[in-house]
């Protein structure tokens, strides 16, 4: 993330060294701990309610866990120190402060972008390749990728060690100890460019192809019936076929509903995560072309509320988006009733009472992806209800019998 110390360039020149105005240190130092205080609770949360629950251990909350475990070490790493940055105008962790504080930013980082990928590609192969998805995207083989995924980023990220240190810088009336590189600016460059195109660029391209593909599915094709369930029906008597063929229709509706509820939450998280960080990136590609580079204050404050505000908001977005997860929230915090989790219960059972009636490619996408289960609860619990005053009772009867 440049560190942000190459808003400590602006003194390259060295002359009489002006301190911050007390409006910015207020204003910024406020804002950033905010920021920060706030995406700290929620995601060790959304960390807490995914490991605390069983039910909630599914392969993509356990790349939202990944997510959020990078967020904070953005949030410690990069945002907390930026708060004394504002405060004192100078550096005041030490060497090796500086050392690690850097490694784990660019750590958390990397992470959250390789995490973001990986639940994007998962969402594809359960949508689009059900039948794959059964084999590929189980919790198991989703563990495994996590812990690829910050095998590779810790080990590409130690280059960071050898490149940042601390330095002095003598003004006319101070010195200022800054946290900064051991090359010139020149030679870390193409390293941010790598970062660029590998941990930003591509990503963002991966995402918008396969939540294309998704949507064409989700959006345009309507979900695949089961052959095995009209020969069956075609053995049977005139108001079990009726009944079977309300359930399905039933379910497949629901089925479509919660996919495209979940796709739509993650979908936000990616688009956030383009347009949060897009700020900053573009100011590192400019002022690369840059002789002398633009570092207005207030403009690299705002760089730093984005990225921030980007590893602070997916919390509020799973628990506006999901049911499931402001459920768990619910809980977790003490507001929720006694009572509050037999509807998620019973909205389980008929969407599992269903899935036997319907074909591989429906129960394979619910056996991926647990959350998509509560996000048509009331849906369900009102078509079921429905069924008393139509023929569909019959088969309805029929298959509780079963």
């Amino acid at each position: 993330m440049e560190n942000f110390t190459a808003s400590l360039e602006r003194n390259d020149t060295l002359g009489i060294w002006t301190d911050n105005s007390l409006q910015y240190k207020v204003i910024s130092s406020v804002l950033l701990f905010v920021i920060c205080a706030f995406g700290i609770v929620g995601n060790v949360m959304v960390i807490l309610v995914v490991l605390t629950t069983t039910h909630m251990r599914t392969p993509t909350n356990c790349y939202l866990v990944s997510l959020a475990v990078a967020d904070l070490m953005v949030l410690i790493a990069a945002g907390l120190p930026a708060v004394t940055d504002s405060l004192f105008g100078c550096w005041v962790f030490g060497h090796y402060g500086c050392l690690c504080i850097t490694y784990f930013q660019y750590l958390g980082i990397n992470a959250s972008s390789c995490s973001i990928t990986a639940f994007t590609i998962e969402r594809y192969i359960a949508i689009c390749h059900p039948i794959k998805a059964q084999f590929l995207c189980t919790l198991s083989r989703a563990k495994k990728i996590i812990v690829f995924v910050w095998a590779f980023t810790s080990l590409y990220c130690v280059m960071w060690f050898y490149l940042s240190d601390i330095q002095e810088q003598v003004y006319d009336n101070v010195t200022i100890t800054i946290c900064g590189y051991r090359v010139h600016r020149k030679f870390y460059l193409p390293v941010y460019f790598f970062d660029f195109g590998v941990f930003f660029v591509l990503p963002l391209l991966v995402s918008a192809v396969l939540y294309g593909l998704i949507a064409r599915i989700l959006f345009l094709n309507p979900l695949p019936s089961d052959p095995k369930d009209k020969k069956k029906n075609g053995h049977n008597n005139n108001a079990v076929t009726k009944g079977t063929s309300c359930k399905n229709s039933r379910h497949s509706s629901s089925t479509a509903t919660s996919r495209r509820q979940v796709t739509k939450m993650l979908a936000v998280v990616v688009i956030l995560f383009a347009m949060l960080w897009m700020p900053y990136r573009t100011l590192v590609v400019v002022n690369s072309f840059l002789e002398q580079a633009y570092l207005d204050n207030w403009f690299l404050l705002f760089c730093r509320v984005c990225i921030y505000l980007n590893s602070a908001i997916n919390p509020v977005i799973y628990n506006a988006m999901s049911q499931k997860f402001r459920a768990a929230f619910r809980q977790i915090c003490g507001c929720g009733r006694k009572g509050s989790d037999k509807p998620a219960s019973y909205s389980v059972a008929l969407t599992y009472s269903a899935v036997k009636d319907t074909s591989m490619v429906e129960s394979t996408d619910h056996f991926t992806t647990e959350l998509e289960e509560l996000t048509v609860t009331d849906e369900l619990l009102s078509d079921q209800k429905m069924m008393f005053q139509d023929t569909c009772v019959y088969g309805r009867a029929n298959y509780s019998d079963a």
